[in-house]
């Protein structure tokens, strides 16, 4: 279902029968991106908000999808000043030399229900294979995907961490809507 109570098209059979083919943009207003982590060696979570969020994709006639989300590294909100500054400065995000975070996607695949995104991270200037399962729905000329990504930050080089006390496990929510563009 969608938010609206509508029950939404599978984003498959839309994928194959054509429905999505064509281009479409992030709906920065109704689309989010958190990040979760625990801190105190596992004790406290720790929630975060990108204030700052672009994406677009490509959807072809054969159903062969390809886009970007675009995260300003420098809007994360923790609602700590002292732990935001932290995450921007060169320790950990260095915003300064690497101001966001994208993600690359190549394809999208059937999976547990819903679908299987594969593509790529860039974070701090180090891309990595990514590879995620998620919630999709397609209605009324848009295209809502929800996920809950795991990603290790030693990957990327965000080992920072005083006293070890800021587990490197991480996870990335995603509440994306695509409208056509």
């Amino acid at each position: 279902m969608t938010p609206q109570g509508q029950p939404g098209t599978p984003v498959l059979q839309a994928l194959t029968d054509g429905t999505l083919a064509g281009s479409w943009v992030l709906d920065l207003a109704r689309s989010e991106v958190r990040l979760e982590s625990r801190h105190t060696w596992g004790l406290r979570p720790v929630h975060g908000i990108f204030r700052q969020v672009a994406g677009n994709g490509t959807v072809t006639a054969a159903g062969q999808v390809t886009g970007t989300l675009t995260v300003a590294a420098g809007s994360i909100d923790t609602k700590n000043k002292r732990r935001d500054k932290d995450l921007r400065s060169a320790k950990i995000f260095d915003i300064a030399s690497h101001p966001d975070i994208t993600c690359t996607v190549d394809g999208m695949q059937p999976a547990n229900g819903g679908v299987r995104v594969t593509g790529s991270l860039t974070v701090r200037g180090r891309t990595r294979p990514l590879s995620f399962d998620a919630k999709a729905s397609a209605a009324a000329g848009e295209v809502q995907l929800d996920a809950q990504v795991p990603v290790n930050r030693a990957d990327f080089g965000l080992t920072y961490s005083p006293l070890r006390m800021a587990s490197l496990n991480n996870t990335i929510t995603v509440h994306a809507v695509f409208t056509r563009q």
